[in-house]
């Protein structure tokens, strides 16, 4: 298992920087939906899978149920563990390798935490790794960009100013992956970093193959955070709701 673009790049501050719009309101708003779809048991065991610094398992244990938190940053797992309790858990862990077995009542995969790997083989053992860990009848919900829609919006050159960081985007696609390179450029550094983020362009059918070999099936299928209605071409999102057989 070699490493690739995200072991660095998920434990870099600028990373942490550059995302940061991505907040606890929106995360609340998105979960609270969640939930009130779903309708979970109070106290069920739940596992966020590349939680991040676990914004999302935070609003989810403050809705009662007891959550578990992965993510193979270290320095977002040591970020996440200063609001660890009885009820809320964090983990370095990475997502291609087992965890708990038969454990979960309900696995989250959010904001495109996944793709980011070389080989199908990775992908099949990360969702392995998720499906094992849940329960018989359990559920997993994963939200991926839509390939269609990003394909067709992104936009190719950006810049952003943050603090005295200067971040130049640019994103580009083939065939099978979305691509993003950043450079970072800051007072601070000697000279600018590079990083360059690729994701599979996977789309439903191959989602539905990928989790019908772990023993995963798809019941719903939503488009965005509000959950409307699935479609291909003008969705922004791939929220998808499977259950374990």
């Amino acid at each position: 298992m070699q490493d690739a673009w995200f072991k660095d790049w998920f434990n870099s501050p600028y990373y942490h920087k550059l995302y940061a719009h991505r907040d606890e309101t929106e995360a609340a708003g998105f979960i609270d939906k969640l939930i009130e779809h779903l309708q979970p048991a109070k106290g069920s065991r739940m596992l966020d899978v590349a939680c991040g610094k676990g914004r999302h398992s935070m609003q989810l244990a403050t809705n009662g149920f007891d959550v578990t938190g992965i993510d193979l940053s270290k320095e977002s797992v040591a970020f996440a563990l200063q609001n660890e309790s009885d009820h809320l858990h964090f983990y370095e862990h990475d997502m291609r390798l087992p965890f708990w077995i038969n454990y979960f009542d309900i696995a989250f995969n959010f904001f495109t935490s996944f793709g980011y790997f070389n080989t199908q083989r990775e992908h099949d053992n990360a969702i392995r790794t998720i499906a094992t860990s849940l329960k018989p009848g359990g559920m997993l919900v994963m939200d991926f960009l839509n390939v269609e829609f990003s394909a067709h919006r992104s936009v190719a050159e950006d810049i952003q100013s943050i603090g005295t960081s200067e971040y130049h985007i640019s994103k580009w696609f083939d065939e099978t992956h979305f691509y993003k390179k950043i450079i970072v450029q800051d007072p601070k550094l000697a000279k600018p970093l590079q990083y360059t983020e690729k994701v599979s362009k996977f789309k439903l059918k191959d989602f539905e193959t990928m989790f019908s070999k772990q023993g995963l099936i798809i019941k719903e299928v939503f488009g965005d955070y509000d959950f409307n209605k699935y479609d291909a071409a003008t969705s922004p999102r791939l929220i998808m709701i499977a259950t374990l057989r």
